[in-house]
């Protein structure tokens, strides 16, 4: 497996930060805001503000196709075609087939919540994807606090 250097994610997370701020205001664009259902579930996962919430339900969740962010992608495996959701901040994309899946959206509200907490897409992105880097996708604390919240809130 090719090596992530200090180099490499340096210069991946600046494209990082703009596919997820174009993904997240292709969200706002064609999604839909929470159900009140929904909202008191995200409240529940720790999300300041349900409202600003808006969920696309896709075909396939979009993976990065810039050259380098591609390539960083390849490594952490974080986007893959059997990926059935992905949190842009307040933006949720969901796999058409998993969109009434509970559990997953509480999921993704996990991190909404996280890149509430850290104070947006930039740091959120960096402390997770260096996370991925270093753990792997799937044992990266902030995955993991993802994977139990929603499986406690879910139960």
């Amino acid at each position: 497996m090719d090596a992530i250097t200090p180099e490499l994610f340096a210069t991946v997370i600046p494209l990082a930060i703009k596919w997820a701020e174009d993904g997240q205001q292709f969200i706002f664009r064609m999604g839909r805001p929470l159900s009140v259902q929904e909202q008191n579930d995200a409240r529940l996962a720790g999300v300041q503000h349900p409202e600003k919430i808006m969920v696309a339900a896709v075909p396939h969740v979009p993976r990065p196709d810039d050259g380098l962010l591609k390539h960083f992608n390849e490594i952490v495996k974080l986007v893959t075609p059997e990926t059935t959701g992905l949190c842009l901040c307040h933006g949720i994309f969901i796999r058409i087939d998993c969109r009434d899946n509970r559990q997953l959206l509480v999921h993704e509200c996990v991190h909404t919540s996280q890149y509430e907490r850290l104070g947006g897409i930039g740091p959120f992105l960096r402390q997770y994807l260096a996370e991925c880097g270093e753990y792997g996708y799937p044992e990266a604390p902030m995955e993991q606090e993802a994977i139990e919240t929603a499986r406690r809130i879910c139960l």
